[in-house]
């Protein structure tokens, strides 16, 4: 499984080691999980965390360390993006989700994604960190109940 991290739930795993964003990182060891980010999310997540609580930026860095950079999306997958009525600066996160490949887009951002949320957009599923990690802990369990 394949998990794309939006720059809020990068932030979020570096400053608050007991929400759900930091359990996708605790999940993954390991288990068939590979966490995906772009450029443009790392460098949104890596200037907020200075900006609002500089002294996680080594733990986001440490985080950081762990994860699949994913490709730049073509021209045509931003466009794509775009048809989903996100604002201007969601646009790369959709797209470099889409290009990655990924199963499930991960975002906090319920004021943007909120009505994308539980939707495939080109094969990607946006889901909340919550919605994620029950997924991800049922992939991961022999039973497929994730407890």
């Amino acid at each position: 499984m394949r998990l794309f991290l939006d720059a809020n739930v990068l932030f979020s795993a570096a400053h608050n080691r007991q929400g759900n964003a930091r359990a996708l990182f605790r999940l993954v060891s390991g288990r068939g999980i590979t966490l995906v980010a772009s450029s443009y999310a790392v460098e949104e997540a890596v200037r907020n965390i200075h900006l609002k609580f500089p002294e996680y930026a080594a733990e986001l860095a440490s985080l950081l360390e762990g994860l699949v950079l994913g490709p730049e999306p073509a021209p045509a997958l931003v466009s794509a993006a775009r048809d989903c009525a996100l604002p201007e600066k969601d646009v790369p996160i959709l797209a470099a989700a889409i290009a990655a490949r990924v199963d499930i887009l991960v975002t906090g951002d319920r004021r943007h994604f909120g009505l994308l949320y539980r939707r495939s957009v080109h094969d990607v599923l946006i889901l909340t960190p919550a919605d994620a990690l029950s997924r991800a802990l049922d992939a991961v369990s022999p039973e497929g109940s994730g407890r």
